[in-house]
């Protein structure tokens, strides 16, 4: 199923009994951040919120959590709610191999209806507020941002569609931080080597996949939007803006349509990020907005981020997974999964076959050096290709029954690592940690290892049996 916008794929949570409409007046603060974090307390199950009554906004609608649990996730992908979540990882590693999927351009969007190039006020227009007490300002958090690279504009996959937040400074200035490995912070150092500014949009309330894709580690010259087409399973749908020649989701809510001042930086943050701490006030570029477009009565779409799991660990959890695990399986075909889930793959689990003693402390180092591995991948636990590593009880036992402290842990000193972990030290380095939590084959010593229990014969096909007779008699294990 294709949602063109953030509404269609709402409709579609609601039919499926997984959105909660909130009708009550609420005051933005503190309200709306403490609701967010109450949602993701209740479970991977929760439902996405919609707030329709804020006070001191007459037609203000906020929307918060809409991929933040497994049956969303699901949904999003146009699979049943209740898929498992390795066979959503499966699903989507498959859609991920049809890339690219060319895209469809047209020439007009329900965000234009309304256009404001003057005395623009941003809280006029978006129901803005902070997540967490000790956030500095109010963040924008969950918006495409698009950006091209100016000495390459005509390429068109190093035009990036990424998610980065955005202090709100005044009532037309943001302050944004553009990582530098990451593509906008490419696009920026161009831009300033050039002594120009560079334009960007910011598309707010945009449609699930888009917004997933945003948030994922592709290359630098793969489209998002060619990605995003790959994922739903049909072209996804754009519109070029004329001033800053930016190709557009189409179903935006708000688009904000600006440019990064070349040179200019102010104090940004602190801010409760997605580590579930505080980042530290940093110096950090400025956006300057020159024309704000929305549909009317439009939907504020924020993401809560603190301690995991909230929404965030939904967003970049299979999309984390997807392109490490095919990275990992171009090196080494045995590698049968990849869970990457954890903090946007701080931590990762990988199953796969072993052909030889020490195999899987290989496979952990190279998981270290893909692209993403590079600032991530602080903690790899590597378990046998019958483990599966979305199966926590599983991996646990594994670690319980095959780990060696004394043989299978390997640890690497000063590696890179995203400068936001609070366990870095400086911000930006860290000890790295390789668990080898398979069994040990020759010509380890531990060889002749006690054989795994192996299950019964027909327990597949009696998993199948049981399922069957549980959704006859209305059995629901959740």
């Amino acid at each position: 199923m294709v949602y063109r916008d953030l509404r269609s794929f709402l409709e579609k949570l609601e039919s499926e009994g997984q959105l909660l409409r909130v009708t009550q007046k609420v005051n933005l603060e503190p309200d709306l951040g403490s609701a967010a974090r109450a949602i993701n307390n209740l479970g991977d199950q929760s439902p996405a919120l919609l707030f329709n009554n804020i006070h001191g906004y007459k037609n203000g609608r906020v929307a918060l959590n809409v991929i933040g649990s497994w049956p969303n996730h699901a949904l999003m992908m146009g699979l049943p709610k209740d898929t498992p979540v390795k066979e959503q990882f499966l699903e989507f590693a498959r859609r991920w191999s049809h890339y690219p999927v060319p895209v469809e351009r047209v020439d007009s969007a329900p965000f234009q209806a309304n256009v404001i190039t003057e005395n623009i006020n941003l809280f006029d227009i978006l129901p803005l507020f902070r997540l967490n007490r000790e956030d500095s300002g109010c963040f924008i958090d969950k918006a495409c941002v698009i950006s091209r690279d100016l000495d390459d504009p005509d390429h068109f996959g190093k035009q990036n569609t990424g998610i980065y937040r955005l202090q709100v400074k005044g009532k037309d200035r943001l302050g944004i931080q553009p990582i530098p490995t990451h593509d906008i912070g490419i696009h920026l150092r161009i831009a300033e080597e050039r002594g120009e500014n560079l334009p960007v949009a910011i598309a707010i309330g945009c449609d699930p996949v888009i917004t997933t894709i945003a948030g994922s580690p592709l290359t630098y010259e793969q489209s998002e939007y060619e990605m995003a087409g790959a994922i739903q399973g049909a072209p996804y749908r754009i519109v070029r803006l004329k001033n800053t020649n930016l190709d557009i989701p189409w179903g935006a809510e708000v688009v904000l349509e600006g440019e990064i001042i070349a040179g200019k930086r102010e104090l940004e943050g602190p801010f409760g990020e997605f580590t579930g701490s505080y980042s530290d006030a940093r110096l950090q570029p400025i956006v300057q907005v020159k024309k704000v477009y929305f549909r009317d009565h439009p939907i504020f779409e924020h993401l809560y981020l603190g301690m995991s799991w909230t929404e965030m660990d939904y967003m970049t959890s299979i999309n984390t997974c997807v392109p490490l695990y095919h990275q990992l399986k171009e090196a080494f075909p045995e590698v049968e999964a990849v869970n990457a889930m954890y903090n946007q793959g701080l931590v990762a689990i990988i199953s796969t076959k072993t052909r030889f003693g020490g195999f899987a402390k290989a496979v952990g180092v190279r998981a270290m050096t893909t692209p993403h591995g590079l600032g991530y991948c602080k903690i790899v636990i590597v378990v046998d290709d019958f483990v599966d590593p979305f199966n926590l009880p599983q991996v646990m036992w594994a670690l319980a029954t095959r780990v060696a402290p004394d043989k299978d842990l390997v640890v690497i000193p000063n590696a890179s690592v995203l400068s936001l972990d609070p366990s870095s030290e400086p911000p930006g380095i860290t000890h790295k940690l390789i668990i080898d939590a398979t069994t040990p084959k020759a010509p380890e010593s531990r060889s002749q290892f006690a054989p795994s229990v192996e299950p019964p014969r027909d327990t597949v096909k009696w998993e199948k049996i049981l399922k069957e007779l549980m959704n006859k008699q209305g059995v629901d294990l959740h």
